[in-house]
C-alpha cells in the first residue's frame, strides 16, 4: 500500500489517549545515546517469518512500547531482545557490544536484561524480600540488605518484605516482580504485557505507577502491550508493528496524530473514513465540499483522484435532519461511554463515521442526520485502495 507524504498538524481527539506528565517530568533527550538497537533483525521459524527486517534504537532512559494486534510479532521482538530467541537474519547490540548477529550469540543470562513476565513469575514459598533479592548473587548479604531496602522504598512496599505472595495483592505482586527485576541493575528493562491480568481500575492505577518508578529509577525499558491507550499513556515512543514490521516508530502525540500509513490510522483511536474527490478547487466528499488545504501536502498527482480522509469522532458533530432526503445518513450504533455517546453513521454513500457528543446530546438508533466536519486542522489522507 502506498501512503502519502503529508505532515498534517493535527489534535489528538476527545479520546484522552496520550500521556500525562508529571510537572518535575523531563522530557524525553532525543539526541540520548541508544541503549540497544536492533538492525534489520527477521525471525522466521520454517517456513513462516514472524519479524521481518526489524531496526528499532532504544535511547538511553526512555520507556519505548512495541504496540500492535495479537501475531503482529512484537512478543517475538521481545524476545530477540531478551536473547530468548536468536534472530535467523540481522545484528542486535547492547551497550554498544554485539549481542546477536551471525557469528555471535550471548544467552539472556549473560546479558545484563531484566524481565518482567505477564504472570510476575514469583516464586511462593519466598517473602517479598527474598523475591526481590533472588539475582542479588555477587553481593553480600549488607548489600544485598541495602538494595532491597531501596527497591521496597521504591515500589512502595516498605514494611512488607516479610510477606509471601500469596498475602499480597496483584498489585502489589507486580511491584514485587518489578523491584526483582530492577535488583540487579539491569542494562535495560523489558516488560511483557505487564498489566494484563490486573482488573481495568487497577490496570490503570498500575500503569501510572510502573512509569513513575522507572523514570525515577532512570532505567531504560521496553514494553509490550496490544492496549493503545496504555502505549499512549505510559510512553516515551511507540513503535507500531503490524505483520512483521514496524509501521511507525514515534511519541505517542505524532503516531496519534501524524499518522503514516492508514493501518496506524484505524490501530490508533477510533478512525473513520470520508471518501473525497481531489479537485483543483476543492475536496468534495458526501457532506460537503472543502478547500484543499484541508489535506496538508496533498500533491497535484492527486487531482481528480479519490483519497480516503482520516476522521476521528471529534472532528465531526451531528444535528437532526429535518426530512429523510436532506440527510447525510442514518445513525446505526451508539457507544455510551459515561460521559459522551459516540455514534456510528451510516453515509449516503456507504462509508461509516463516529461521533462524538456529550451524553446529554441524545441520538436515537435509525435517525436520520446532517453531519458537519468542525476539525479546526488539517487531516491525514491516504490513497483510496
Amino acid at each position: 500500500m502506498a501512503d502519502s507524504e503529508y505532515t498534517p498538524d493535527v489534535n489528538s481527539d476527545a479520546q484522552g489517549l496520550t500521556r500525562a506528565t508529571t510537572a518535575d517530568e523531563q522530557p524525553p533527550d532525543t539526541e540520548r545515546d541508544a541503549v540497544l538497537c536492533l538492525d534489520d533483525v527477521t525471525k522466521a521459524y520454517g517456513t513462516e517469518t514472524a519479524v521481518t527486517d526489524v531496526s528499532i534504537d532504544i535511547r538511553d532512559g526512555e520507556l519505548l512500547t512495541l504496540l500492535g494486534p495479537s501475531g503482529c510479532g512484537k512478543t517475538t521482538t521481545l524476545r530477540l531482545m531478551a536473547g530468548l530467541e536468536r534472530p535467523t537474519e540481522g545484528r542486535i547490540e547492547l551497550a554498544d557490544e554485539p549481542v546477536a548477529d551471525e557469528t555471535t550469540f550471548v544467552e539472556p543470562e549473560e546479558r545484563g536484561v531484566g524481565i518482567v513476565f505477564q504472570d510476575f513469575a514469583l516464586f511462593p514459598h519466598l517473602s517479598t524480600r527474598e523475591n526481590i533479592a533472588f539475582g542479588l548473587t555477587d553481593a553480600d548479604q549488607e548489600e544485598t540488605d541495602e538494595r532491597v531496602d531501596e527497591l521496597l522504598d521504591l515500589v512502595g512496599l516498605s514494611g512488607m518484605g516479610e510477606r509471601r505472595p500469596d498475602q499480597l495483592s496483584g498489585g502489589q505482586q507486580q511491584r514485587v516482580a518489578l523491584a526483582r527485576s530492577l535488583a540487579p541493575e539491569p542494562d535495560i528493562l523489558l516488560l511483557d504485557e505487564p498489566f494484563s491480568n490486573l482488573d481495568v481500575r487497577l490496570r490503570v492505577e498500575m500503569r501510572e505507577e510502573v512509569r513513575r518508578i522507572l523514570k525515577e529509577a532512570g532505567v531504560t525499558a521496553v514494553s509490550v502491550t496490544h492496549d493503545q491507550e496504555e502505549a499512549l499513556s505510559i510512553s516515551d515512543r511507540v513503535a507500531v508493528m503490524n505483520d512483521g514490521q514496524v509501521e511507525q516508530v514515534g511519541d505517542p502525540e505524532a503516531v496519534f496524530e501524524h499518522p503514516k500509513s492508514r493501518f496506524v490510522a484505524s490501530f490508533l483511536g477510533q478512525a473513520g473514513f470520508l471518501s473525497a474527490r481531489v479537485s483543483q478547487e476543492s475536496i468534495d466528499t458526501t457532506i460537503g465540499s472543502f478547500q484543499p488545504d484541508l489535506l496538508k501536502g496533498l500533491a497535484d498527482e492527486y487531482v481528480g483522484a479519490m483519497v480516503d480522509v482520516l476522521v476521528r469522532p471529534d472532528d465531526l458533530r451531528l444535528t437532526p435532519a429535518p426530512a429523510e432526503n436532506e440527510a447525510d445518513g442514518r445513525i446505526v450504533q451508539r457507544q455510551y461511554t459515561g460521559p459522551s455517546f459516540v455514534y456510528h453513521v451510516e453515509l449516503a454513500n456507504g462509508d461509516v463515521v463516529r461521533c462524538l457528543h456529550n451524553h446529554a446530546e441524545n441520538f436515537d438508533v435509525g435517525q436520520a442526520v446532517h453531519v458537519d466536519l468542525v476539525a479546526d486542522h488539517s487531516l491525514a489522507w491516504y490513497p483510496t485502495e
